[in-house]
């Protein structure tokens, strides 16, 4: 039972630490389009925001596809960008609605600060929800074979072993 709770939270790390690479990258990106967006319409906040985001999206969905996730459950490729769109929009409502109460609600005006609610608070609760909403959602394991290992099928748990190791592929 340990190996196996061992063997999991190895997977998760891994998972973990691929995605925040990807997030790392999709950062950089975001906070450079956020900027420039900020030098040249500096008195829309929330416009620059939308703009970073979708380009820091499209990044982080090619590089969590092909890398990320790559060896979770494939469905169509129109699923799970329809999906990872819907939810990076709840992520993105997360950093607007820190960035709004920041910027118009509290009153704190400066760039520092609207990086600081975007790029900071907003940042670490919209990356939570992507992490737990992306695994559940857009490259989920098939419940069927979770629910076999949990109930210690050593089937399902070999199975599932190969895929987060990457020596099996499902589509």
């Amino acid at each position: 039972m340990l190996r196996a709770l061992v063997e999991r939270f190895r997977s998760l790390f891994s998972e973990l630490a691929k995605f925040g690479t990807v997030g790392f990258i999709s950062l950089g990106i975001d906070l450079l389009v956020f900027n420039l967006v900020l030098l040249a319409l500096p008195d829309k906040p929330l416009t620059a925001k939308v703009c970073s985001t979708v380009v820091s999206a499209t990044n982080a969905f090619l590089l969590n596809r092909h890398w990320s996730f790559k060896h979770r459950t494939r469905t169509s490729l129109r699923r799970e960008y329809g999906l990872f769109v819907g939810l990076n929009a709840v992520g993105l409502s997360i950093s607007l609605l820190c960035l709004f109460v920041s910027h118009y609600v509290l009153g704190f005006e400066s760039r520092l600060a609207d990086n600081i609610a975007a790029n900071g608070v907003g940042l670490v609760l919209g990356t939570t929800f992507r992490f737990w909403s992306y695994r559940k959602f857009v490259w989920a394991a098939p419940a069927e074979v979770e629910e076999a290992e949990y109930d210690g099928d050593p089937v399902a748990h070999v199975v599932l072993e190969d895929v987060r190791d990457g020596r099996l592929r499902r589509r």
